[in-house]
């Protein structure tokens, strides 16, 4: 299963009551294939706010996006938890709903062993003849899948591909010691440029829902060869890479993808509690980074 060197993890839309707004879901799913070049999308990731989507939601959305990308691009399902069993299971319910693939955050809070960590995704991968990205990223779950663990789990035959925010040694030393046909793509839209000079093969990311076109852009000037070009385009998407996530002091995913997705056009709604939306400041802040 090839899902492209640019994957979008998507936003949830949501109307004015906070459900999921369907019609514009699937004019996001359209624009994220369409106009910013989207290989894949996640659907019910930590960007879309899968801590707060119900599982029947979750379940809706993933069919959802199957149907209306019609083969467009892959879509892959978020259905990673702190519990094995219950991440088993909706994972098996995602397969039925037709997805392509299945992206895996690390057990969150409860912060398992690295033997802990393999036994959780290598149930889950037993579970499922779907092919599994793992998601390591320490700073929202409080545990890191170390360089070794990734390197197990990779020997198992559904495991493809890890989507790492750790360090750009850990990025290396995973290449490095990866079997062949594994794939390590980085989480940080910042270190796209950084994390292809050791060796990933793409990004999985949240910028792309502005700036999709420039970021597939930038991986295929570098991997055509093209150095001084994707330099050239990683400097003028720096800011918006930061200011996504800095606008301009930190502010929690997705919120500020969510307020400059709707100065493009795309009104994807509001977050859902514990989350806020972006204050003025941040929202003029986002104007002018966006404009």
């Amino acid at each position: 299963m090839d899902f492209g060197r640019l994957i979008t993890a998507m936003v949830t839309p949501f109307d004015a009551e906070g459900s999921i707004d369907w019609q514009t879901a699937g004019k996001l799913i359209d624009y994220l294939i369409d106009e910013q070049s989207s290989d894949s999308i996640v659907v019910s990731g930590t960007t879309g706010e899968s801590p707060t989507l119900t599982e029947e939601e979750k379940l809706k959305l993933f069919a959802f996006a199957v149907e209306h990308a019609a083969g467009r691009c892959k879509i892959i399902a978020g259905t990673g938890s702190n519990d094995t069993a219950h991440t088993i299971h909706l994972t098996k319910s995602a397969q039925q709903c037709g997805v392509d693939g299945i992206l895996l955050v690390a057990p969150y809070y409860n912060k398992p062993s690295q033997e802990g960590l393999y036994r959780h995704f290598k149930a889950i991968a037993e579970s499922t003849t779907l092919p599994i990205i793992l998601y390591n990223v320490e700073g929202r779950t409080g545990v890191n899948i170390s360089v070794e663990t990734t390197l197990r789990l990779a020997q198992l035959d559904n495991i493809v591909a890890t989507k790492d925010c750790a360090s750009l040694e850990q990025l290396t030393l995973i290449v490095s010691g990866a079997p062949d046909g594994f794939r390590v793509y980085s989480g940080d839209d910042a270190m796209t440029l950084p994390a292809l000079a050791v060796g990933a093969y793409g990004i999985v990311s949240v910028a792309s829902h502005i700036i999709g076109a420039d970021m597939k852009a930038l991986v295929n000037a570098y991997v055509e060869g093209n150095v001084a070009e994707a330099a050239k385009l990683n400097g003028k998407l720096f800011t918006i890479f930061k200011g996504l996530f800095n606008c301009p002091h930190p502010v929690p995913n997705p919120v500020a993808v969510k307020y400059a997705l709707s100065l493009k056009g795309y009104p994807v709604g509001g977050v859902r509690l514990p989350l806020i939306d972006a204050n003025e400041a941040e929202r003029a802040f986002l104007r002018d980074l966006i404009s």
